[in-house]
C-alpha cells in the first residue's frame, strides 16, 4: 500500500510481513491511519507506505520528507508483547543504538548508517518498535500486539500534529 503526495513532508512507514502474525503490526498501524484519512479531511502532506524492510525500499520511502515515522515489530528478551519502544534519530545522532531488534533479516541501525552515508536520512526519524509475541507463519496479530495498535495510532497522530503547523491532533487536520 502506498499513498503518495508529491509534496509529502511526512512519511509513515510500516515495516513487516502481514503473513507472519505480529510481524504485520507496522502494516496494521499504517492501514488504520490510512483508513482514518479516508474518513476525515486530512492534510496531503502525509504519505503512507508499507514495506518488507529492504534497506533501499525503506530509504526510498523516507527520502525527501521532513519527518519519517517507522513502525516495526521488535524482538526483545525478556519479551513483553505489545510494549512499544520509541526512538528518535536526528541529524546529530545518525546511528541508533547497536543491536538489531527488528524481526527481519536487516538491522535498522545498518539501514540508518547507509542512509546517513548516502545523505538520504529524513529531517527527523522516529522509530516505533512493538514487541512481538509470535512471528511464525500465519495471519493475525496476537492479542497483546493488537491491543497496542490503537494507542500507537493515536501517538503517531500526535507526532504528525506536532510537525504540521496549524493542525489538531488527528493526522494533520488543518484548522481554518
Amino acid at each position: 500500500m502506498e499513498t503518495s503526495a508529491t509534496t509529502a513532508r511526512i512519511a509513515v512507514i510500516g515495516v513487516g510481513n502481514a503473513f507472519r502474525h505480529d510481524d504485520g503490526v507496522g502494516w496494521a498501524v499504517v492501514d488504520r491511519l490510512a483508513q482514518r484519512r479516508k474518513r476525515l479531511p486530512l492534510s496531503h502532506s502525509v504519505r503512507f507506505t508499507c514495506t518488507d524492510g529492504d534497506p533501499m525500499r525503506l530509504i526510498s520511502a523516507w527520502e525527501d520528507v521532513r519527518l519519517a515515522i517507522v513502525v516495526d515489530a521488535a524482538c526483545a528478551r525478556p519479551a513483553r508483547p505489545g510494549r512499544v519502544q520509541r526512538l528518535r534519530v536526528g541529524g546529530d545522532t545518525p546511528q541508533p543504538p547497536r543491536g538489531g531488534t527488528s524481526s527481519h533479516g536487516f538491522a535498522l541501525d545498518d539501514t540508518v548508517r547507509l542512509a546517513h552515508a548516502l545523505d538520504r536520512l529524513p529531517g527527523d526519524l522516529l522509530v516505533y518498535g512493538v514487541e512481538a509475541a509470535d512471528i511464525s507463519l500465519g495471519l493475525g496479530l496476537s492479542p497483546q500486539v493488537a491491543a497496542a495498535v490503537g494507542p500507537l495510532v493515536q501517538r503517531i497522530e500526535q507526532d504528525i500534529a506536532h510537525c504540521v503547523p496549524g493542525s489538531d491532533h488527528r493526522l494533520g487536520i488543518f484548522k481554518s
